[in-house]
């Protein structure tokens, strides 16, 4: 007769239906009892700071389109993991992250290690935390967990749970549920968002980072392409929806509450699918829509419809509300054809470093795989990247969502272990900044473990150069910290793992970066760069 199966095993055979079979986490003593006896088909995969490892599994849960499971050491863990858990909350993306607590008997005297405000510690950064009244009640509640994740808009939830609960006896098997992943748009109010597009005149439109993550790329292209109308990418976005080189797209939406009104002004509706509206930094005065211009907003999120400061709102899943949207709009190609966005000149000319941002990703331009995918955060660079290296296919670009810095480098690991789960074969090329490389640089030792197909592109300008353009926005002249010297960026990737090499200049940066594309593993390739303003507003 078998012996009566623990809540450990119960909740193992639950994640395995669920598919939650790889953890993401650096152990700690209060969660050993969870990862004991590790499933042979489970696989862990360890990083060695919080940080970078919930990155990493955001990364992760974005490349697959599937949730994520995440291991924290209690609440010294979930404090070093907080500025990425920000992050997946901003990016909708669906983590089950779950944290060690103490035993359930010392837990009143407050023992060394109890988290003594579990639910309370990850909020307003997760859709729900929870720790179990019971340890029957586990099993139950990583359902619920999951559940609430995938739910639109989809989100990290967190679970604590007391060591102690993993070999007391279950209830018997979790129940499995399932959720639905999408909400359809309510089809009276579409048919009238329909009829005032077909009346615009000049229509504007905006994509933003939730149609990507819907699947909707295609579906965009459609109704673009019937409403005929300039397309405009949602500032510093997180994930590219339209295809940058598409006659119709005009580039990314500026930061600031009087510059978008200038591209608005002269249009008399701006449909904004997937996006918030706006994502504005740093203040700039001025009206949110320009004397005659009215907006309609298509977003899955009820929080970002009800923060809008201005338009009509309609709640839905972006694919679906696109899709039923398509048949409805009236194809209008006497409309006024926007101007194709002006790239400038052609290939930079070979140059020696330090090099300017332009002539680095000009340089990427010609090596570059049309298939790679791209993770940028040199905050800085944007417009150079933007520029030369655009984003022509679905799923293919990540940032951070959350503004935060640290984000890219396990978030490009986390993208290329999500790939490497479902089968597809690509580079994944992280385009990062010197001071950005820093926050999570731990995180390319588990890039060099599993040998990932990663190039990182380090910009070495020796300070935080978006920094010093808003300390001339704001008017704060004398601000310390803004400069880096002294770091050896390719002696610590040489010692995490990982190939790495600093460029002389434009020719040795695409002779290394085939070499990277050619490698068994990550590499490191630090270009000195020269620093130069961002454009703020």
């Amino acid at each position: 007769m078998s012996s009566q199966p623990t809540v450990w095993d119960a909740t193992y055979d639950l994640l395995r239906t669920l598919g939650l079979t790889t953890v993401f986490g650096n152990p700690g003593s209060t969660e050993q009892t969870f990862l004991k006896n590790f499933p042979d088909d489970f696989t862990y995969v360890l990083g060695l700071q919080e940080a970078s490892v919930l990155a990493m599994a955001d990364g992760f849960a974005q490349s697959t389109g599937e949730p994520a499971l995440v291991n924290l050491h209690t609440a010294a863990g979930t404090g070093n993991a907080m500025g990425s858990l920000i992050a997946a909350y901003k990016s909708n993306t669906p983590l089950i992250v779950t944290a060690g607590q103490q035993t359930r008997e010392m837990i009143l005297s407050e023992p060394y290690l109890t988290n003594t405000s579990e639910s309370l510690l990850p909020l307003p950064w997760v859709k729900w935390a929870y720790q179990p009244a019971r340890a029957e009640d586990v099993p139950a509640a990583f359902m619920r967990a999951y559940t609430v994740a995938v739910q639109p808009p989809a989100g990290p939830v967190y679970l604590s749970i007391p060591l102690d609960d993993w070999d007391k006896p279950a209830l018997g098997p979790a129940v499995v549920r399932s959720a639905s992943r999408r909400s359809a748009p309510d089809a009276s109010r579409l048919g009238e968002f329909a009829d005032r597009i077909n009346r615009a005149r000049r229509p504007l439109l905006v994509f933003g980072p939730e149609v990507d993550r819907a699947g909707a790329w295609g579906a965009a292209i459609a109704v673009a392409e019937k409403v005929h109308a300039p397309v405009y990418a949602s500032a510093l976005p997180d994930r590219v929806s339209f295809p940058e080189d598409h006659p119709l797209y005009q580039g990314m939406l500026p930061m600031t509450i009087a510059e978008v009104n200038a591209v608005l002004r002269g249009h008399d509706l701006a449909i904004v699918v997937g996006a918030q509206v706006f994502r504005y930094y740093p203040y700039v005065a001025g009206d949110h829509l320009p004397a005659g211009t009215e907006l309609l907003h298509i977003t899955a999120d009820p929080w970002l419809a009800g923060a809008a400061p201005v338009g009509d709102s309609l709640l839905g899943d972006t694919l679906l509300a696109l899709r039923q949207l398509d048949p409805l709009i009236e194809s209008k190609s006497d409309r006024p054809t926007p101007t194709p966005l002006d790239r400038g000149p052609g290939t930079v000319e070979a140059a020696s470093a330090p090099l300017t941002p332009a002539q680095v990703y000009s340089a990427l331009s010609t090596v570059k795989p049309a298939e790679a995918a791209l993770v940028n955060e040199s905050t800085s660079t944007m417009a150079e990247q933007a520029r030369w290296l655009p984003t022509l296919q679905t799923h293919s670009f990540f940032a951070t969502g959350s503004g935060g810095i640290g984000w890219g480098v396990p978030g490009a690991v986390g993208v290329a272990l999500g790939d490497r789960a479902r089968g597809r074969k690509r580079a994944v090329v992280a385009t990062i900044g010197d001071g950005s490389f820093q926050y999570s640089i731990q995180a390319i030792w588990t890039a060099a473990r599993h040998k990932l197909p990663i190039v990182f592109v380090v910009m070495r300008n020796g300070e935080y150069s978006v920094l010093k353009s808003f300390a001339l926005l704001e008017k704060t002249p004398g601000v310390p910290g803004l400069d880096l010297p002294g770091l050896d960026i390719q002696s610590l990737a040489t010692g995490f793992g990982c190939r790495a090499v600093t460029v002389g200049g434009t020719e040795e940066l695409v002779k290394e970066f085939e070499a990277a594309l050619g490698a068994n593993g990550p590499t490191v390739i630090v270009v000195p760069t020269k620093p130069q303003l961002a454009h703020l507003g």
